[in-house]
């Protein structure tokens, strides 16, 4: 039997019925031993975390939305966070809700808004 080319194989192909090519796939899958779609759920699986990490933040703004009644201790807490004077973290306490910190990754927004919450203050992350 002579060897069959590339496109003499397509064109054979192209004159067989979906029902004939789908009974070649699996013929040719039990000859050889293969599946012929296991690298379409490859190709799958490995597109589905792209958009999984798309969908993942990696910035926040840590906002303030009321001292919980105990402004000293919340505005000392945003003096730390900040590095902001006094009358300006007084100003950002009594303006709630505000930002405290914008564009903070993830693990400085929890540890800010950990110890403002531990002040009594509400606290939200967006």
């Amino acid at each position: 039997m002579a060897k069959l080319s590339n496109d003499e194989l397509l064109d054979a192909f192209k004159e067989m019925t979906l029902i004939e090519l789908s009974e070649f796939v699996k013929q040719f899958e039990d000859v050889f031993q293969v599946t012929a779609a296991a690298p379409v759920a490859v190709a799958a699986v490995g597109a589905a975390p792209a958009v999984e990490e798309k969908e993942e933040q990696s910035e926040f703004d840590v906002i303030l939305e009321g001292d919980g009644g105990k402004k000293i201790q919340v505005i000392k807490v945003v003096r730390e966070l900040t590095g902001l004077g006094l009358k300006e973290a007084k100003d950002l306490v009594e303006a709630a809700p505000k930002a405290v910190l914008e564009k903070a990754n993830k693990e400085n927004a929890d540890k800010a808004k950990a110890k403002l919450e531990a002040e009594g203050a509400k606290v939200t992350l967006k």
